[in-house]
């Protein structure tokens, strides 16, 4: 899923998200960013979400627990809910499961998900488990008052058909530890949610890490519910979940380091600010076809970001954005026709073998 944190996936309209070299089916919308700004009112006005920034595929909105855990310093968790001073003028903001749950309704994305706490990769076993005990606590207030949005708007969410109603997904908590990370995982199961979410991965703790707990929680999750690993990430990553058992990924990289000069190939990442593609008339991935690439070569890209044109990181984007989607088609080839593994090495050895000189 490409990241719209405010409402637009940053540097690309989405006339291209919907084109045939792109066909984003699915972008992620931001709750914390959009209750602050436009505000619920303005969105509930326009009709939802979807009206107000005239998309109409699907979407899904995070709860907005990530980004006030980010906030550190300035917000104060309790069991209630958390506290924090607004980023925008400073006010002072609650957000709770509660409130996570009627604005996630009023947004009307197809997915929700439940108001979470996110530990720190490092936190020790007492913290993980103070924090995983909360999101529990969290997740069935998220659930409960998830429902009854639905019936306040005249729908009756858990009565009625997946296809025709909001889903919510849960959160599987618990830092590096093995252990919580498999008591969350059962006990949200038991909470009895539409999808279920790997949360507080890619947070500071090393790689190994965290493909040692996709490891031994992606393929203990439930296998007719959809598997989500949250904010995570590079071409490589989303690979090695999909061998591991996941199905949905989010992350900022293809827009954030198409923004900061970077480009992802199939032979590794690329530098546009470096010298040595001053004069280079080759394409940024020589076995990428999407517009960009069949268009514009490295040296001009080079040229447009180091003039400042706003243009350069509307290119990178578009590519990057195109990079990703490609991928995780070709891995949904790859499963269909049963040759996922071959692919998995295939692209792996190549991704690995260097940008030619």
């Amino acid at each position: 899923m490409p990241v719209g944190t405010a409402g637009t996936v940053k540097g690309i309209r989405f006339e291209e998200l919907e084109s045939p070299d792109l066909d984003a089916r699915i972008i992620l919308g931001n709750t914390y960013h959009l209750w602050l700004r436009p505000g619920i009112d303005v969105i509930k006005a326009a009709g939802g979400l979807h009206k107000f920034i005239g998309w109409d595929r699907a979407m899904l909105t995070d709860s907005g627990g990530f980004q006030v855990w980010s906030l550190g310093a300035l917000r104060k968790i309790t069991e209630e809910g958390t506290e924090f001073r607004s980023h925008v003028d400073g006010s002072l903001c609650f957000l709770s499961p509660e409130i996570s749950m009627e604005v996630q309704a009023v947004l009307g994305a197809e997915i929700a998900m439940a108001f979470d706490e996110c530990a720190p990769g490092e936190a020790t076993h007492e913290e993980a488990r103070r924090s995983m005990e909360l999101t529990l606590r969290w997740a069935r207030r998220s659930k409960e008052a998830f429902e009854k949005a639905g019936r306040d708007a005249g729908e009756p969410q858990a009565g009625m058909p997946a296809i025709q109603r909001q889903a919510l997904f849960g959160i599987i908590q618990g830092a590096s530890h093995l252990d919580l990370r498999r008591e969350s995982l059962e006990r949200t199961v038991e909470i009895d949610f539409d999808g279920y979410a790997i949360g507080g991965l890619s947070v500071g703790e090393e790689k190994h890490l965290m493909m040692e707990v996709i490891q031994e929680i992606a393929p203990r999750m439930p296998a007719d519910k959809p598997r989500y690993l949250m904010g995570v990430g590079t071409p490589e990553d989303l690979i090695e979940a999909v061998a591991r058992g996941v199905d949905m990924f989010d992350c900022v990289l293809p827009t954030r380091n198409g923004r900061n000069g970077q480009a992802f190939t199939s032979r590794g990442k690329l530098n546009i600010k470096n010298a040595r593609y001053t004069t280079d008339e080759k394409p940024l991935d020589e076995a990428c076809h999407c517009s960009v690439c069949r268009r514009h070569s490295r040296a001009f890209i080079r040229h447009l970001y180091q003039s400042g044109e706003m243009v350069a990181s509307i290119l990178l984007t578009h590519h990057n954005l195109a990079f990703f989607l490609d991928t995780m088609k070709r891995v949904r080839q790859a499963i269909r026709s049963d040759q996922f593994a071959n692919f998995r090495r295939e692209y792996t050895e190549q991704l690995n073998s260097g940008l030619e000189s």
